[in-house]
């Protein structure tokens, strides 16, 4: 199947098919005489591996080294679970993150007149202005 085809078939957009190549998350694909890329059912399903990855919060260099267990028909599951539980408590940490960030906001924003004057505590803290 032809590049469009098969990022359909995988979720994906032709352009990311294009990096996960270039990338080396998948091999190169073979060409048609014609220079297109020619896909099989076997690229498509590691092209879905790698979407349902991202989609899962894995950053790219943990995408490959899960491709490679997934390869690994000799693999132990202790070091696919390892991987999928420091990727747990990297997730947890930016939650914690995001919830400060969000619990900074809602403050500045509840101390925020919203009127037609210049001041601003929004700003004010952007700029280093409030102590």
């Amino acid at each position: 199947m032809n590049i469009g085809e098969a990022a359909t078939a995988a979720g994906l957009s032709p352009r990311m098919v294009r990096h996960y190549e270039k990338i080396g998350l998948t091999p190169k694909a073979l060409r048609r005489d014609s220079q297109y890329r020619d896909y099989s059912t076997n690229d498509v399903h590691r092209l879905r591996f790698i979407a349902r990855a991202r989609d899962l919060g894995f950053s790219i260099d943990e995408i490959g080294e899960l491709l490679v267990l997934w390869s690994d028909q000799t693999r132990a599951s202790a070091d696919v679970k390892a991987l999928a539980t420091a990727k747990i408590a990297n997730l947890r940490d930016r939650e914690r993150a995001l919830h400060a960030m969000r619990r900074s906001l809602e403050h500045l924003v509840a101390t925020c007149s919203g009127d037609d004057r210049p001041d601003c505590p929004i700003i004010e803290e952007l700029a280093g202005s409030v102590g």
